[in-house]
Parts: C-alpha cells; structure tokens; sequence
C-alpha cells in the first residue's frame, strides 16, 4: 500500500496493491491494521454507496456536531473528488484539493474530519463507495454551495444536475463558528 500525501494536511491518497491476471484483478479494500500502521486509525461505523449519472455535482456536505471521516472509492466509473478545508484555525481553511477517482486507477481517498465533501461524475454514470467514522445524522447537516466563488473549485463539467438541496446552501463566508464542524480539538 502506498499513501501519498497532498497539498492539504490530513488528505490522503491511497494506493493499494492489486492482483491482475487474465481473470480480472484482485484487491483489499479495506484492511484496519494496514490502515493503522499507514497513520489512519479512525473507526469506521458506516458504509455508503451513491450512483450518480455524468454532470452530476453532490456536495459540499459536512456534519457539523458529528463530523465524519471518509474514505473514497470509485468502483464503476470516473469521478472528480473534492475536499475543502473547513477546519477554523487551520492554516489552509478555505482550500480545496480534487482527485480523479476512476474504477481504473483503483485509488482511495482519505478525507479527515473537518472537510466538506463533494464530487462530479466524468463518466457515463458511476458507483462511489465510501466508510464514514460517524452516523448520518439528517438534522446535523451543513453544507456550502458548490460554485462558491471564494473558494473557486475548478469543476471539470458544464451545466451540472444538482439537487435542489444542494442549490441552496450558503458561500463558507456565510457561515457562523456554530454552523462549521465542531473538532473536538477547536479551540
């Protein structure tokens, strides 16, 4: 397993070993003591699958009394994976950093506690799979407008499907402390 480190702290981008012959390919996806020994020893409690057709944009979500740690799969399909620092007093508060996730690079991401999370779909359609550390709370959603212009994501798709939900979120500047996630270690 090879973890790559990004221009975010705490994002992380996994490459695990696969098997391939002429049958198909094999491998972990998730293993706790590979992950342990890699630094990431956040328990996972939840699993999720979402399929989402091309120009689909879902996000940015956090929750805020109970934020959740993920770790990103693709398995059919491409996606661009977004993460934006929403940690306050963080030195990068306000970033973003994306990824192509495809079922063909096979990578993971780790997105920590503390990040609002979003993606499009590249391709035709595409499964994304992904463990969170901490329950779907309905009544504890955020979230942040995905074309807000301060934060300035580069989408790589033209005239996105977006929920009506999505739509209305607030810029992050909109934001009062009590509507970003609470971090046990804020200060």
């Amino acid at each position: 397993m090879n973890i790559v480190t990004t221009s975010i702290e705490g994002i992380l981008i996994i490459e695990s070993e696969v098997y391939e012959d002429s049958r198909g390919f094999f491998m972990e996806t998730y293993k706790r003591n590979r992950y342990m020994k890699a630094g990431i020893d956040t328990v996972f409690v939840q699993d999720n699958l979402s399929y989402s057709v091309k120009n689909t944009v879902r996000g940015l979500h956090f929750q805020i009394k109970n934020p959740q740690a993920k770790l990103l799969q693709v398995i059919t399909g491409e996606i661009f994976d977004v993460a934006v620092d929403i940690r306050q007093n963080s030195p990068t508060f306000g970033k973003w950093t994306g990824f192509h996730l495809s079922d063909r690079n096979k990578r993971q991401l780790f997105v920590p506690q503390g990040f609002a999370h979003g993606f499009c779909v590249l391709s035709e359609t595409a499964h994304f799979l992904y463990k969170c550390s901490d329950f779907y709370a309905p009544d504890d959603e955020g979230g942040i407008i995905w074309s807000d212009p301060a934060i300035g994501i580069d989408w790589p798709v033209e005239n996105p499907i977006i929920s009506e939900k999505d739509k209305l979120y607030p810029n992050l500047s909109d934001l009062t402390e009590e509507q970003l996630p609470f971090l046990k270690n804020r200060s």
